[in-house]
């Protein structure tokens, strides 16, 4: 695992991260963050992390998708002092939504967004645990621009480099920023 190069303490927060074989079927190794979020001082630093980096931007509200997203997105929302948007699977947001398919290994889903959720010319960022084949992401963007926002960026805590989900996003010109990056040897 590689740590991006500007950020000081991912080395220990990668370290904080469960490894599960096998999970949620044979051939995947899972990244669970979990153990992170257990701990006040990793999860503070996780917050902290991603709150040093973007305190300076200008960003009107951040995107989280469900379900971690929503966790890192919250809190990061606190502390920059902009509002939260959750985008979750269909059919769990109470109000009038926009709706998104997306293609997964085996099948499809659906990811949803109240209408009055972004207003036009919003800067968002958005927010997951991490990007493998980019496709709940890229969802998210189209969700957050059919709503008239601007995507500022996109940020997750890893990011595998040896699935192309990065490049997919980077290739619908949404800057991608990752605490940790993964090329599939870990």
């Amino acid at each position: 695992m590689r740590f991006h190069p500007d950020v000081m303490g991912v080395d220990n927060l990668a370290a904080q991260i469960r490894k599960i074989p096998n999970f949620p079927k044979d051939g995947i190794l899972f990244h669970d963050i979990t153990t992170v979020l257990q701990s006040p001082e990793y999860f503070r630093l996780l917050v902290d992390l991603f709150t040093y980096h973007y305190m300076g931007q200008k960003i009107d509200v951040v995107a989280g998708l469900e379900a971690r997203g929503f966790i890192i997105g919250a809190a990061l929302a606190y502390q920059l002092n902009v509002g939260f948007v959750p985008i979750r699977k269909k059919g769990k947001l109470p109000f009038d939504t926009i709706s998104q398919t997306y293609a997964l290994e085996y099948g499809e889903a659906t990811v949803e967004i109240h209408k009055d959720a972004i207003r036009e010319g919003s800067r968002v960022l958005l927010i997951d645990d991490l990007v493998a084949t980019g496709g709940t992401m890229l969802a998210g963007v189209e969700l957050i621009r059919r709503l008239g926002g601007e995507v500022v960026e996109a940020c997750a805590i890893l990011e595998f480099t040896d699935l192309d989900g990065g490049k997919k996003i980077r290739e619908k010109n949404v800057p991608l920023f990752s605490l940790l990056k993964n090329d599939g040897s870990m």
